[in-house]
């Protein structure tokens, strides 16, 4: 069952126009009709509080090549906000996954076990990276994640080039 706030929030989300980050000379779309979590997910909204998620063309571009992928958690687990549920392997770090909500774990896309690299062709399509039933409203809307990129841009430029704890 839907409250009138996830059904407002839905709405308007799904009304937003798309937006474009640039990371440097590099462009990240960010479809506005998409919900987006604090670690570089998006979300899809479904049937009831079901739920689709995959990385976003921001986090992509960090990660560059994904060479694997294995999750921790099955169908049917409950998880928590910020749960570790997996790990990646990328051209530029192994790191581990965290749930972007609460929630239970619905499915996995069967076809990334087998090859990840779909993440790297269509990261917002085929390379989608699993199910969940959760409440996805507080997620935020394509304005306020890309607010989130801007606000945190230098920060991350300065981890990209291994000057964290330097001040400009």
């Amino acid at each position: 069952m839907f409250s009138v706030y996830s059904v407002v929030n839905y709405w308007i989300s799904s009304m937003a126009e798309d937006r474009t980050f640039l990371m440097g000379k590099f462009p990240a779309v960010l479809p506005g009709g998409l919900r987006y979590a604090r670690n570089h997910m998006w979300c899809r909204a479904a049937e009831g509080e079901r739920a689709r998620f995959g990385f976003t063309s921001y986090a992509i571009r960090l990660m560059q090549d994904v060479y694997f992928l294995d999750w921790q958690v099955s169908p049917g687990d409950r998880v928590e906000l910020l749960q570790q549920i997996g790990h990646i392997e990328t051209s530029k770090a192994v790191s581990d996954l965290f749930a972007p909500l609460a929630g239970t774990m619905v499915t996995f896309n069967p076809e990334l076990l087998k090859d990840p690299s779909g993440i790297n062709v269509d990261g917002y399509g085929e390379g989608w990276l699993f199910d969940m039933d959760c409440d996805s409203a507080s997620l935020w809307g394509v304005d306020e994640y890309y607010q989130f990129l801007s606000d945190n841009w230098e920060k991350t430029q300065r981890l990209i080039k291994g000057k964290i704890n330097i001040e400009d």
